[in-house]
């Protein structure tokens, strides 16, 4: 940017643009290059700084595969905009922006989500009454995170807002949050009040304050959400990356990057479901199972959801992507466990990890609720739903409580995901009978043990 147009960029906006760059960066001051940063992050500009680029072999940072340079970007742009529980406008008008632009068939139901890897209802239908043995996999990920609705304008400096989802509780009171319209972000508040819900474990209401009267308080009150915000949308310190809503924008960009690959494939049985409000009970997903589409399917459905889920012992961040044995409310079918565990082995043999993930529950839950064989993957999470549980940068209060925090994960546990996801839509996968090896297995060791079974005396 330069001075001029940074100057002529409106005041609320001044804390949101900045340049994303995955090269050695220098600024030049006094005829000084001080450097800046060697990896990919985002910096505000500045109307007093010069920025100059100095390219050369070693200013690169290698960035896993299927990420990469390019994909990295995608992804920081996605990680950049904001969403709400209901709100989720800005973050599905860019994944329909992306999908045109890649010309990847989708369409939308009747309740918002995302369909992908189907161009209409009527396509959708033909996939699933397909006579096949071979599942079609279903991949979902919801494109919402905890926030707020605003209610009513308690003054032109004052607004009331009533909040939706799992949040901070600690250390409430002078943090900033974000706040758009359903068209645009408009900018940033301060928390002076809140109010918890009756069990104590969320924000149930805040006001908002502006020091001066709020640039966009001719707005309606209930036309306006947002979330907590940090130093940036989004930004990377080596291999962790930072940002306001990690979850489940990781597992919206996993299926974005699997249908990307998938282009030059055809007739692999998959889809993708991007779906809505999650974060207050699964509601887009339920939207969905209650169309009556999948119930049609003549052939095996297999529902797989992409979280980003909170770190737990055995869920550890940059150990690799977890193979979900279930969630806070249920196991997950052992068969397409057995299936997943197998390729996890052997596509990720040191970089995977395995556990039942009952920080919380999980769109697999909706989906074995209706009757379908669910997996799920996750990417560890650290500061789940915004609550300074692991610490970190922009973090308020002590590491450990429930304090406003930005969200992270680190890029290779995102690479392995996208790696599982690859694997579950191969060919000639064994879900007809998943435990066949393991039978072998089985008997191979009873004819080993057999004569040892003999002469027993009761």
């Amino acid at each position: 940017t330069t001075p001029s147009s940074w100057a002529a960029c409106p005041p609320c906006m001044q804390g949101r643009l900045g340049i994303e760059l995955q090269l050695s960066v220098k600024k030049r001051n006094e005829g000084k290059a001080i450097l800046l940063s060697n990896f990919n992050t985002i910096f505000p500009p500045s109307k007093n700084v010069k920025w100059t680029l100095e390219q050369t072999q070693d200013d690169f940072i290698s960035t896993p595969d299927r990420i990469g340079f390019m994909n990295s970007s995608l992804l920081n742009e996605l990680l950049s905009q904001p969403t709400a529980p209901f709100r989720e406008d800005h973050v599905l008008r860019w994944v329909d922006q992306f999908l045109k632009k890649e010309k990847i068939p989708f369409f939308v139901d009747p309740s918002g989500n995302r369909v992908v890897g189907a161009s209409s209802e009527k396509d959708y239908i033909k996939l699933l009454r397909q006579k096949s043995s071979e599942p079609v996999r279903l991949f979902m990920a919801h494109t919402d995170h905890p926030g707020f609705h605003g209610q009513q304008w308690l003054s032109p400096t004052e607004l009331q807002v009533k909040w939706y989802g799992g949040t901070p509780t600690q250390n409430i009171e002078g943090a900033t949050v974000g706040v758009f319209s359903r068209k645009k972000f408009l900018g940033t508040a301060t928390i002076k009040k809140s109010v918890l819900t009756p069990a104590g474990t969320s924000l149930q209401e805040s006001v908002l304050e502006w020091t001066l009267p709020c640039p966009y308080g001719d707005q309606p009150a209930e036309s306006l959400a947002g979330a907590f915000s940090f130093r940036s949308p989004v930004w990377r310190e080596n291999d962790l990356i930072y940002t306001q809503a990690a979850d489940d924008l990781v597992g919206v960009f996993a299926i974005l990057m699997l249908f990307l690959n998938l282009k030059k494939r055809r007739n692999i049985p998959v889809i993708g479901i991007l779906t809505r409000a999650e974060e207050v009970g699964f509601i887009g997903a339920i939207a969905h199972f209650e169309t009556g589409w999948l119930q049609q399917a003549r052939r095996p459905v297999l529902c797989v959801s992409l979280e980003t889920s909170r770190t737990l012992p055995g869920a550890e961040i940059g150990k690799g992507p977890v193979v979900r044995l279930g969630d806070r409310t249920t196991v997950f079918d052992p068969g397409a466990l057995q299936v997943l565990s197998q390729l996890a082995t052997t596509h990720l043999p040191t970089s995977h990890q395995k556990r039942i993930m009952d920080g919380g529950s999980c769109e697999a839950t909706a989906a074995s609720a209706y009757g379908f064989r669910t997996l799920g993957i996750s990417v560890p999470l650290g500061n789940y739903h915004n609550q300074n549980l692991e610490g970190g940068p922009d973090s308020r209060g002590a590491v450990g409580s429930k304090s406003p925090a930005p969200e992270f994960v680190h890029s290779s546990d995102i690479d392995g995901l996208i790696t599982l996801c690859e694997a579950l839509i191969e060919k000639n996968l064994p879900w007809a009978d998943p435990w066949l090896r393991k039978r072998k297995g089985f008997k191979a060791e009873l004819k080993k043990s057999k004569s040892l079974l003999k002469g027993l005396q009761t």
